[in-house]
């Protein structure tokens, strides 16, 4: 006797009857709330919908495509590889979607498009800002939205489609055939005292006289730290013990203005403070260079860029040429 699954196989010759035809938008949706939940309720949940309802919608699809999907584990699911070649498809499919309604919402409402940028600190202050600045003259419309932070952060959401593009260094713990990126520039950092901190006033200062002050760095993975904590090392110093790890270059600049604290930043955040917020902070001479790795303009692999999307890519790298 036939199984009810062998009983629905769609025919092979049939082109209105073919698995491709037949699965829907909710199908994309359920494979990758499961790739992502683990479970079925929690999948369920997250598609607002009844577990049963859930199951159900489970089952339809291994009929469509005659493989099973999931495998039922003690607790919770796992996809097959099937499962996961088609949640993988999924995804794909609705990113291109949601894009597809971001781009006709942008023309319907003439705002002229939005783009999402990632960035970490220096290039965001030298070439985003600028580049931004000069795009708003000629589309004023333009909507730009902008997180900086660590490049393994960035990395990551631009893999989960919340990013056009960004400029950052890829992740040695992502595997770089996932982007297409295009180095621009190398970023150098410098330490940042207070005004009439006990260091500044008596010339270039030893990396080992610092070592005594309470610090701000950023937090664990972050570029700068590795390189500065690096740096330390080859100098045969120790390492600062009184440190405030925060990603925050708001929280930074309030440390070092109200304390005696070093903090390491980007030499364009120093030039711009300096220059647009004279007054409470200052640039430790050192006596050594702090060189972080270069970073560069960073996309999807394989994902297109959105017009608006492409003109302040194209604006960014106008900059540095």
């Amino acid at each position: 006797m036939k199984t009810a699954l062998q009983a629905r196989r769609r025919s092979a010759d049939d082109p209105f009857l073919k698995p491709s035809m037949a699965l829907k938008i909710g199908h994309m949706r359920m494979m990758v709330a499961l790739d992502q939940q683990g479970s079925i309720s929690a999948a369920a949940a997250t598609l607002n919908i009844s577990q049963p309802a859930a199951s159900r919608m489970i089952a339809e699809m291994e009929e469509i495509v005659d493989a099973p999907l999931v495998e039922r584990l003690p607790r919770g699911v796992a996809l097959t590889s099937y499962g996961m070649a088609l949640a993988r498809r999924a995804r794909s499919v609705l990113i291109e979607l949601r894009e597809a309604d971001r781009e006709i919402a942008d023309l319907r409402s003439g705002r002229g498009g939005a783009v999402h940028l990632g960035a970490v600190t220096a290039p965001a202050v030298d070439l985003a800002v600028p580049a931004i600045e000069e795009l708003r003259q000629r589309y004023p419309r333009l909507e730009v939205n902008v997180q900086v932070d660590a490049s393994n952060v960035l990395a990551r959401e631009l893999l989960a489609s919340r990013h056009d593009f960004i400029i950052a260094r890829i992740p040695e713990e992502l595997n770089p055939n996932l982007f297409e990126s295009r180095v621009i520039g190398i970023e150098k950092a410098c330490l940042i005292v207070r005004r009439g901190h006990p260091l500044s006033g008596n010339g270039t200062v030893e990396l080992g006289a610092t070592a005594g002050f309470d610090w701000v760095l950023q937090p664990a993975g972050a570029l700068l730290r590795r390189t500065l904590e690096q740096l330390f090392v080859r100098r045969d110093v120790d390492l600062p013990e009184r440190v405030l790890y925060t990603s925050s270059l708001l929280l930074t600049l309030v440390m070092v203005a109200r304390s005696d604290a070093i903090a390491a930043v980007s030499v364009e955040v120093a030039r711009f403070i300096n220059r647009e917020l004279a007054g409470g902070i200052e640039v430790l001479p050192l006596d050594v260079d702090i060189e972080v790795q270069p970073y560069s303009l960073i996309t999807a692999r394989n994902r297109t860029l959105t017009p608006a999307a492409q003109t302040l890519y194209d604006a960014i790298l106008e900059r540095i040429r």
